[in-house]
């Protein structure tokens, strides 16, 4: 039955072995627990009945009397210890009493490694104690047959599902191809050093006059680090954006580009956002979800209602963008 499950090769084989002997160790570990738990359940309810026994013979037991003085009478008690140890050991409960009140039993039933444990009863005269003697817990664990039987019929059917796990996910990833193709994301790219934007994508891009240039890079990094400016029409640009394109101006002028006296970037600032907006909807062609990010926004409505426009660009990051040259 087993060798029909799986192949007879020592591989075969020596797997099925170890999963045999994991289970084993892993059921054998459950019946001994099972076996521990049901033994102090055991000694727990013996130990019940013999404080129930001892407190309805307290009554009639010589146990002396500590407020007078009085020993407790040895004979009697080392009697009624053995007559209480012999019920004890015709029921083999492994529980025997030890002492009452330090009289020992004449006949103890100790052996190595037992465990020791007390209780006190009272009365209205005085406190008796009890000594009781257990026997070790590893003397009643046992080899469970049901452990290894559960082990040798467990194995191959776990081996048989494993297989058939591993089986599947290799014509899975079979039919995966080897290549995954990553369709790249556009990013706006500008490029100092020859005054050109691109999308980072392909290789259309797109020159760009100084003033223009230097006003949108400006505006990129204005915008990220602004990134819920309102900028209007009808009013001059704030002056951190000029000192931001006033930068960009002298860095063009480092690369050798320009000699010319810096722009005013608040003059004709429609024409300057127009000819960004040519520019940008000529590089994101096939874009234009992606172009939406960086695209300053167009004026809505006429008259009064287009001086409340503002052209700031919507959230950015500098994740977003790639300045060369800068």
């Amino acid at each position: 039955m087993l060798m029909q499950v799986y192949d007879i090769s020592p591989q075969a084989w020596l797997k099925s072995g170890a999963m045999i002997v994991l289970l084993f160790f892993v059921f054998q570990s459950a019946a001994l627990l099972g076996q521990a738990s049901a033994r102090l359940y055991t000694e727990h309810q013996v130990t019940d009945r013999i404080k129930a026994r001892i407190s309805l013979d307290l009554q009639f037991l010589d146990v002396g009397n500590q407020a007078l003085h009085t020993p407790p009478n040895q004979d009697s008690l080392k009697r009624y210890l053995d007559r209480i140890n012999s019920l004890l050991e015709d029921q083999q409960t492994g529980v025997w009493l030890i002492s009452i009140q330090s009289v020992t039993a004449q006949s103890e039933a100790q052996t190595d490694n037992a465990r020791l444990s007390q209780f006190v009863l009272e009365n209205s005269e005085q406190t008796v104690k009890v000594q009781l003697a257990k026997r070790p817990l590893y003397s009643y664990f046992s080899f469970s047959l049901f452990a290894l039987l559960a082990a040798v019929i467990a194995a191959p059917v776990l081996i048989k599902s494993q297989t058939r796990k591993v089986g599947v996910a290799k014509q899975q990833s079979g039919q995966q191809p080897l290549v995954t193709t990553v369709k790249p994301e556009p990013k706006l790219t500008i490029n100092l050093t020859d005054k050109t934007i691109g999308n980072g994508v392909n290789d259309v891009t797109v020159q760009l006059q100084n003033k223009p240039l230097c006003f949108y890079t400006a505006l990129l990094h204005y915008c990220i680090d602004n990134p819920h400016s309102t900028l209007l029409h009808h009013k001059d640009i704030p002056p951190e954006l000029t000192t931001l394109a006033s930068k960009v101006f002298i860095r063009l002028m480092e690369l050798g580009h320009t000699k010319r006296k810096r722009p005013d970037f608040n003059a004709n600032l429609d024409k300057t956002l127009s000819e960004i907006r040519a520019a940008l909807d000529e590089v994101f062609t096939g874009f234009s979800e992606e172009k939406t990010r960086y695209y300053p926004p167009r004026a809505q409505g006429e008259g009064s209602r287009s001086k409340q426009h503002s052209y700031a660009l919507p959230v950015l990051s500098h994740s977003d963008i790639q300045i060369i040259g800068d």
